[in-house]
């Protein structure tokens, strides 16, 4: 097994001011040469935007766009007639494709949003634009893996243009979880939302990530109780 540290005060940052974003690999003005994806994942941001604040219209192509808000409440507009208001407990995946045009937007003028925006590599490239998203209960993630992103039927998730997976959980604190691949060779970027975990000797706090690869399972233990998101990608992109 493969590990690679991703510390949360490492990671780059800025400021524009309605825009706080922090960023776990190179994005924008923000270059580490180290740093620039975990296999097919190209994007983790994690954005506090600021009552009132927006994304004017900006084009994106041949990227799957998968955003998880945690507090508050995100508006998104695209070109394809994609439409739609999430809040937490909702996850939103957009396939760019051949081209898309969106915006988001906070839908209330005082209150902040806070939310990760992950970019993948798509498994085809210049696939017709599409928009989905969902609501997932959240209560279904205590102390087990909820599935939110990925292209099997059975997974009954948000399907992605990847062989890749997204789960989240709810650790409470002294138990103990498993991860085993979708697919096999994949890498997991896991992320601690909050909280505190181990895993393979390595102690995580909240908003450290841990890339792990060349393994198809590993187990995670919560020292107090922790919200989780893995990320199961493939390496070779």
């Amino acid at each position: 097994m493969q590990n690679r540290l991703y510390k949360a005060d490492e990671r780059g940052s800025a400021d524009y001011g309605w825009l706080k974003p922090n960023y776990y690999f190179s994005f924008s003005g923000y270059h580490n040469p180290e740093k620039v994806h975990f296999g097919a994942l190209r994007v983790l941001n994690d954005d506090f935007i600021a009552g009132g604040g927006a994304f004017p219209p900006h084009p994106h192509d041949n990227m799957e766009i998968v955003t998880i808000p945690f507090t508050g409440a995100l508006q998104h507009r695209d070109n394809t007639g994609g439409h739609g208001i999430i809040k937490a407990g909702d996850i939103q995946i957009m396939s760019a494709g051949t081209g898309i045009q969106h915006s988001e937007a906070n839908a209330s003028a005082t209150e902040p949003v806070t939310l990760f925006q992950i970019w993948l590599f798509p498994k085809e490239r210049n696939i017709k634009p599409r928009y989905d998203q969902r609501n997932f209960d959240i209560s279904e993630r205590i102390n087990q893996w909820q599935i939110i992103v990925s292209p099997r039927k059975e997974d009954d998730a948000l399907w992605i243009n990847q062989d890749a997976r997204f789960a989240l959980s709810n650790l409470s604190a002294g138990n103990t979880l498993e991860y085993k691949n979708a697919f096999e060779g994949n890498g997991v970027f896991l992320v601690v939302i909050n909280g505190t975990v181990e895993v393979g000797g390595t102690v995580l706090n909240k908003r450290d990530a841990i890339g792990i690869s060349e393994t198809n399972q590993f187990t995670i233990k919560a020292s107090i109780d922790a919200e989780l998101l893995a990320i199961e990608v493939p390496m070779m992109v």
